[in-house]
């Protein structure tokens, strides 16, 4: 059994350590957090869980305590505000992964990282950077909540499970991102054969509209309730569990560009293939020309922030 280290017990943590208790994947837990009193609170309450769960060991440590854990999952950093962008946080959080990241390293030299912390694409750099590690043995979040969303809301459009659904939000976890519809499909089939099959319209306005629903999910939710937690819980535990049961599974998370569509030295969304030994490959799509603009729209805006930021 594997040792995971949740670093941060904000909501996005706590709710990760929460569903990776449910799990099983885990006989040891270690929560991480400036706030030590917090981390002991989320330590206290899980624990008393256990009569009810796979048995775990939940300990409150610091980065010492890191040692030998074999995936450290970071969401610490500031928190987004109503009415701001992933990108504004950026200097925020860049400081406090110049100062955490190394820390990380050091403590487990040969840990898979998985980061969440916003914007995460840029945060994903900064902690290959300051790691030191090799570029596959850290793991951006990326898109996966936002393809998350989309396959939702395409399923229910369609009226089909969402887990029927084959498609991808690409590029940034936020504003730049681009869906790629011309690649998306339901059980292999392009959507507009499937809405014919359907006996429906294929509306190029409907599939507009569930875009900006993905694109401005975050500021809908955190304008209601203060902030995401659930859904990226929940992906963050299916790369964990990728990484953990060596599964090999895709999913649009983000790591540096090597010269797919032509970009390099950037960390954007596209699939790829997660194992024990973190990003083995990665999968590029045959987008149409305007999801390709976007794409390379989408890490101009990325490239240009972290050549400010790092």
């Amino acid at each position: 059994m594997a040792k995971v280290t949740v670093l941060g017990t904000g909501m996005v943590g706590a709710s990760f350590a929460y569903r990776l208790l449910n799990s099983g994947l885990a006989s040891e837990m270690l929560l991480v957090d400036a706030n030590h009193m917090r981390a002991e609170g989320e330590m206290m309450d899980l624990n008393h869980a256990m009569p009810f769960e796979h048995p775990c060991q939940v300990e409150v440590g610091d980065y010492a305590d890191i040692k030998g854990s074999e995936v450290v999952v970071i969401s610490a950093g500031a928190a987004q505000r109503p009415g701001e962008t992933r990108l504004d946080l950026v200097q925020r959080n860049a400081a406090i992964f110049r100062d955490m990241i190394p820390q990380v390293a050091k403590a487990a030299p040969e840990a898979i990282m998985v980061i969440a912390t916003n914007p995460v694409d840029i945060m994903t750099q900064a902690a290959i950077k300051y790691s030191e590690f090799a570029p596959e043995r850290v793991v951006g979040s990326g898109t996966i909540l936002d393809t998350a969303r989309f396959r939702y809301l395409l399923g229910e459009y369609y009226g089909v499970d969402p887990r029927s659904v084959h498609a991808y939000i690409i590029g940034e976890h936020g504003d730049s991102e681009v869906p790629a519809f011309s690649c998306a499909s339901i059980a292999g089939v392009p959507l507009a054969d499937v809405a014919k099959q359907l006996g429906k319209e294929y509306d190029l306005n409907d599939m507009e509209d569930i875009f900006q629903q993905v694109r401005t999910a975050a500021y809908e939710i955190i304008n209601r309730k203060g902030s995401t937690y659930y859904a990226i819980a929940s992906g963050l535990l299916r790369v964990t569990e990728a990484i953990l049961r060596d599964q090999s599974t895709a999913f649009s998370v983000s790591n540096v560009m090597t010269g797919q569509y032509g970009i390099k030295d950037v960390c954007l969304s596209l699939p790829m293939v997660v194992s024990r030994k973190g990003i083995t490959a990665t999968l590029t799509l045959p987008l149409n020309e305007k999801e390709l603009e976007g794409f390379r729209h989408s890490a101009q805006v990325l490239g240009e922030l972290a050549a400010k930021t790092l």
